[in-house]
């Protein structure tokens, strides 16, 4: 079994857990193509509610080439949480290379109006090899 390659960084009372998996199946190394799912839980284990108004993703290959990703909510949502709400979601992304890094921020908003900024902690977006059993 594949181990995924991970962060868990708080901010702020907002728990961002972030797990990445190669997919060799949907990747094409001769064509420069390489495939990431990764999924991201966030949780709210402050005392005040808090709203995600949009997202910046920092994407780095292995030849150190870099993408930002900007946009409103998270897969056309903006999760609303209250103490103790989680809310999880899968995304993907695609490099030139074998490997690369994610790391960004989200931008939060409590009910007051006072937005602030959460990170994204480094995670690796690296193939994994499977664990072998003795034979």
């Amino acid at each position: 079994m594949n181990r995924p390659a991970g962060s868990d960084t708080t901010t702020d009372g907002i728990r961002v857990i972030a797990e990445a998996h190669f997919l060799p199946e949907e990747s094409d190394p001769e064509q420069h193509q390489f495939v990431y799912a990764y999924r991201i839980r966030i949780k709210n284990e402050g005392q005040r509610k808090a709203r995600l108004q949009s997202r910046h993703w920092i994407i780095l290959d292995a030849d150190n080439h870099r993408e930002d990703v900007r946009g409103p909510g998270v897969v056309g949502k903006h999760p609303d949480l209250k103490p103790g709400d989680e809310f999880e979601y899968s995304s993907g992304c695609q490099l030139r290379t074998k490997w690369g890094t994610m790391e960004g921020s989200y931008h939060f908003e409590r009910e007051d109006g006072a937005a602030f900024p959460v990170a994204i902690g480094r995670f690796f977006l690296v193939p994994t090899v499977a664990a072998r059993t003795p034979r």
